[in-house]
């Protein structure tokens, strides 16, 4: 492995371990408690500008590091998500595989997906409705079998999926 690999992984260690304590609520008593100490010493300092200067560079720099450690995290995440939900869709025969690569669309195509998937959403309801007007007894069976229907619909996907 290469430098800038192993500098990644211990990245992503340190990051994860970071996102972990950070999170935990004895850090954020220990914030809270830093922000009473810096309150109570101001009239021994005589709220002077490096006493205010303290707590200002201080919280700015948690906060720059902070920013990296959550966005690091959101990607570990996000990604963590988009594996199992291709899993489940591959797994699920009745699933449609086109839908693997979302993610790679711009926003224009997934607009334009999200309209079919919602038409379809629209059309199934007011089919589940319309069934159940006719036969309340069986609401829950139309129901399924309305989303049974509703996914031998052909939704396409954006061209180049």
């Amino acid at each position: 492995m290469d430098n800038s690999g192993h500098n990644h992984l211990k990245f992503s260690h340190v990051a994860r371990w970071a996102a972990r304590v950070t999170g935990h609520p004895l850090v954020f008593l220990l914030a809270l408690g830093t922000i009473v100490v810096w309150g109570v010493t101001g009239p021994i300092f005589g709220f002077s500008d490096t006493w205010q200067l303290v707590i200002n560079t201080g919280t700015t720099i948690v906060t720059f590091l902070m920013v990296f450690l959550i966005q690091n995290s959101q990607n570990r995440d996000t990604i963590a998500i988009h594996v199992k939900l291709d899993e489940l869709v591959r797994a699920i025969r009745s699933a449609r595989n086109t839908v693997l690569d979302l993610d790679e669309l711009d926003e224009e195509e997934l607009d334009r997906l999200l309209e079919r998937y919602r038409k379809l959403g629209r059309v199934s309801h007011k089919r589940a409705e319309d069934a159940a007007e006719r036969h309340p007894r069986h609401e829950k069976s139309v129901q399924v079998s309305d989303r049974d229907q509703a996914r031998e619909e052909s939704v396409e996907t954006p061209a180049g999926s």
